[in-house]
């Protein structure tokens, strides 16, 4: 197969709303479990283009597989700092797209000025851990039940990197 990693763009929104709720109704990975109204979420990713926020989305052939963002945090104080997310569709994992859509979100961070990037991954998920440590993110604290999912609560890492 043939990826590109590529800046999200409009002709991406239906293909990364679908891969979203992919993941999201896996119940493993996000802190959501069914994406939003395709409305609100094209509504989202519109502001994501007008403010020129870091947000790649890695494709096969027009599908969206993937995606990888790090959106700014709310608050003058906070505005050195951008949280990241990011995705895979299933067939898609496993091929180094995560290293290369955080290569990319990453250096535009960087370029943008943001000097601290945070994110939180569920303790179970030692895959993306793993990923995250290769990248420079360290752990700062466990979020205990940070997560609850049909009744079962999820522990999280929080973890930083500086920039």
């Amino acid at each position: 197969m043939s990826y590109s990693v590529l800046p999200l763009a409009e002709i991406h929104f239906v293909g990364l709303h679908r891969a979203l709720d992919i993941v999201a109704r896996e119940k493993r990975f996000l802190a959501f479990t069914q994406a939003p109204p395709l409305e609100a979420a094209i509504s989202f990713y519109r502001d994501i283009i007008a403010n020129d926020a870091c947000h790649f989305v890695a494709v096969n052939d027009a599908t969206v597989v993937g995606w990888c963002d790090v959106l700014p945090t709310h608050g003058e104080a906070r505005a050195h700092v951008g949280h990241l997310g990011i995705g895979l569709v299933p067939e898609a994992r496993h091929q180094g797209l995560g290293s290369l859509l955080m290569q990319a979100a990453i250096a535009k961070a960087r370029i943008k000025g943001l000097t601290r990037i945070e994110l939180t991954v569920r303790a179970d998920n030692s895959n993306a851990k793993v990923l995250y440590e290769r990248f420079g993110f360290v752990l700062e604290g466990v979020q205990r039940r940070a997560m609850r999912i049909d009744g079962r609560y999820h522990d999280a890492y929080a973890m930083a990197l500086l920039l």
